[in-house]
């Protein structure tokens, strides 16, 4: 795009994917050991469409590369583990624990060529992270299935952080040359289920520094159910999650700000089955659908209600709707579940269930749309964000600001002009 006299590039450099009910919510994997194949499944997937090359078809139009030959997606149960290794820039890749700067460090800095923000020799393993996905020991082959052989060369993105809690699954995907400006990586889970604490519900917290700027996502799914009242059950979980989230203290540098709790970060997005409802009966809210009053039908959501109540998500923003409620639907339909005579005993009143906020100054949505994928009961939403990211330069801080986002451009962006940072 043209600004003023400038060309601006635009890129997304990192994108993040948030699951619910990866897996049955039964007593096996909610009380035993929860099942990891289907989140490694997703991961080949997802770096599949990320970073593999596409080819023709026969319509001339592109499509994934197809899973390689080598194995059979029936006979090899995956390892969420090892799978998660593989898509990695560099299969022994560290990640920074702390890269802030000591005022020795910054006046050793002052007079020392060698010595750069990017080379830091403060470093943490990624197996050593307590929180990462590596408790899954159990499985112990590699998911051949898929191709997972590329080189770091071939890579765009670079998988950062993948955790699995019974049913939700988070994972979070960056531009490969950008990885090593990450630190303080911290991963925390809160349960919220049965009696509060079992983790069939709850959520999945990413906190990382991205220069000196701080982002948060929260993967959640919220309690369930569409009576009178369940919406209160709602705002306690969420309550709960921002009181009860903590992440572990790893900086060298006492007087760090790197944040503890998940309002302290600068930057917050929160997704995924809120499973807040529409406060109208089945019948009126399928006339309004009929008539797409999405208006309306917003005016009775119980998210909107209870957040302009002040009751819930006090500060937190949302983008326009402009999409039919995301659930519940038949499976592998466009029907809303209840609408035929063979559903309407699992009928619900069609409601906005999953939903994408923000919190945080510096950061401004460009997208907010529903997908229309059959493989749930739920269609699946995405957002697009632009955010203003601080960078550090010989101990002194100045700000990236942020422009419209566009994929397959950014060979053209010089890193020292004006830059976009688009978040997906």
């Amino acid at each position: 795009m043209w600004e003023g006299n400038r060309l601006t590039a635009t890129l997304i450099w990192m994108i993040s994917f948030s699951f619910q009910e990866i897996v049955p919510l039964n007593a096996g994997n909610v009380l035993v050991i929860e099942d990891n194949e289907p989140a490694a499944r997703w991961l080949s997937l997802i770096n599949q469409s990320l970073n593999q090359s596409c080819s023709l078809n026969s319509r001339g139009l592109t499509k994934p590369a197809t899973f390689s030959p080598g194995g059979s997606l029936f006979f090899q149960k995956p390892s969420l583990k090892k799978v998660s290794k593989s898509f990695r820039t560099e299969s022994k890749r560290r990640l920074k624990t702390c890269n802030c700067s000591s005022p020795q460090e910054l006046l050793e800095r002052k007079f020392s060529k060698e010595l750069c923000f990017r080379c830091q020799q403060s470093f943490v393993n990624r197996d050593e992270l307590s929180s990462d996905e590596d408790e899954d020991g159990h499985s112990t082959n590699i998911l051949t299935g898929m191709s997972t052989s590329m080189t770091s060369n071939q890579m765009k993105y670079s998988l950062v952080a993948s955790k699995q809690m019974v049913g939700i699954f988070v994972t979070v995907w960056m531009k490969k040359e950008l990885v090593q400006h990450v630190s303080h990586l911290r991963i925390s889970s809160i349960g919220r289920g049965i009696m509060g604490c079992l983790r069939n519900k709850g959520c999945i917290s990413v906190s990382m520094s991205f220069y000196r700027t701080s982002f948060c996502f929260i993967c959640s799914h919220l309690a369930s159910g569409e009576k009178e009242g369940d919406e209160l059950r709602r705002n306690s979980d969420v309550i709960e999650i921002l009181r009860n989230t903590q992440f572990s203290k790893i900086c060298r540098t006492a007087s760090s700000r790197v944040p503890d709790k998940i309002l302290e970060h600068d930057r917050i997005i929160w997704l995924g089955d809120l499973n807040y409802r529409i406060a109208l009966s089945y019948s009126d809210t399928r006339k309004l659908l009929e008539k797409n009053d999405w208006d309306a039908l917003l005016d009775k959501d119980q998210l909107k209600i209870e957040k302009e109540a002040g009751r819930v998500f006090r500060g937190w923003r949302e983008g326009k709707i402009y999409f039919a409620p995301t659930y519940k639907y038949s499976y592998d339909s466009d029907t809303y579940s209840g609408e035929t005579m063979k559903a309407k005993d699992k009928r619900r009143t069609p409601a906005w269930c999953d939903r994408i906020l923000w919190h945080g100054e510096g950061i401004k949505q460009l997208s907010y749309v529903r997908r229309e994928l059959r493989f749930s009961d739920h269609r699946p939403v995405c957002a697009t964000f632009m955010v203003d990211v601080d960078v550090a330069e010989d101990g002194y801080s100045r700000r990236l600001p942020s422009v419209c986002m566009k994929v397959g451009i950014e060979e053209l962006l010089p890193f020292t002009s004006k830059r976009t940072l688009a978040l997906t």
